[in-house]
């Protein structure tokens, strides 16, 4: 492969993860939709839609049929591309900062998309979220409006975590803790009480399965470490240092995913329970040859080979859930 080849390959390789908001970017994108996306993070938006479709099965109630399968589609775009894209925009708005020092190629401090247009975006993002919550309300006949409630509430967890004076990721226990319960809980949330009726046990049984997500919110501060130190956030890689943050968020992951299956043995949901814990094993597995040697380089190669075993496990207990034992 010639000089060109190659820099052609990376140029294409640069874009793609540009686009997808994902590190390793470059800053000569000049499509404003294409910089709007990047402020979206599509990347970000795929544990939010499993969370949707793990919340459909747990409520026990989900068919297959065009009208349910519409809704679930609905729901997706819900806490997906609008609110998880309202999320990340909102979070670059207010780490412009630590994102000139971080990612200077990110659109805001690289001057790509200006301040007003970036409002526009959140306020936008946000409305539409809100409408579509509404939507699902009465299309599924509730007569609470709960999924406008969880969406109102999805808001206010992404800007207090974003937003001072209460900025909960400059505290990296609690803004952490908050990041993965919006990746599990809430879409879960969402997703059950679309099609079932959301109740205490699925809302504390999946904030414990956000103590995992925990683990998975810890991942994403290794990249930061530089800006974090500098702007004074308390992140866990500059509280505990790289190594012992790194077994911080595997031991989070791996020890509640168990707790989780332990449950599933609680409620005689054995099958299922065996498939979680046989889940845990490839997980350890790219946790050691990854993330442990070397978090720094292999956040990424960590996320793509490891998660899916979480996420599928996720599917697992919604399923399990789904059994008429709840």
């Amino acid at each position: 492969m010639s000089n060109t080849e190659i820099e052609n390959k990376d140029d294409r390789a640069a874009k793609t993860r540009q686009l997808l908001g994902m590190k390793g970017a470059s800053s000569a994108e000049t499509s404003l939709w294409k910089i709007r996306l990047q402020l979206m993070k599509p990347i970000t938006w795929i544990p939010l839609i499993w969370g949707v479709v793990c919340g459909a099965a747990s409520s026990g109630n989900y068919t297959w049929s065009l009208e349910d399968v519409l809704k679930a589609a609905t729901c997706m775009l819900l806490s997906g591309p609008l609110m998880t894209g309202y999320t990340q925009t909102l979070n670059d708005f207010y780490d412009r900062e630590i994102d000139a020092i971080n990612e200077p190629y990110r659109p805001i401090p690289s001057g790509a998309i200006s301040i007003p247009q970036v409002v526009g975006q959140i306020l936008v993002l946000l409305a539409g979220g809100l409408g579509i919550a509404y939507l699902l309300d009465r299309w599924a006949g509730h007569d609470f409006p709960i999924m406008l409630c969880l969406t109102l509430f999805g808001s206010f967890i992404a800007y207090i975590y974003s937003a001072p004076p209460l900025k909960l990721k400059q505290n990296g226990w609690l803004g952490n803790y908050a990041l993965g319960a919006s990746y599990i809980a809430l879409p879960w949330w969402a997703g059950h009480a679309l099609f079932g009726q959301l109740n205490w046990t699925i809302m504390i049984l999946t904030l414990i399965y956000s103590l995992a997500g925990l683990g998975i919110a810890v991942v994403n501060d290794f990249k930061s470490v530089e800006g974090d130190e500098k702007l004074g956030l308390k992140s866990l890689p500059v509280m505990f240092g790289i190594t012992t943050s790194a077994w911080i968020c595997v031991i989070m992951i791996d020890v509640f995913q168990a707790g989780i299956a332990g449950y599933l043995i609680s409620i005689h949901q054995n099958l299922y329970a065996a498939i979680l814990l046989l889940l845990i094993i490839p997980q350890i597995t790219f946790q050691d040859m990854y993330f442990l040697r070397d978090p720094l380089k292999n956040d990424v190669k960590y996320q793509a080979s490891a998660q899916p075993f979480l996420v599928l496990g996720m599917l697992v207990t919604g399923l399990a859930l789904g059994q008429g034992i709840l």
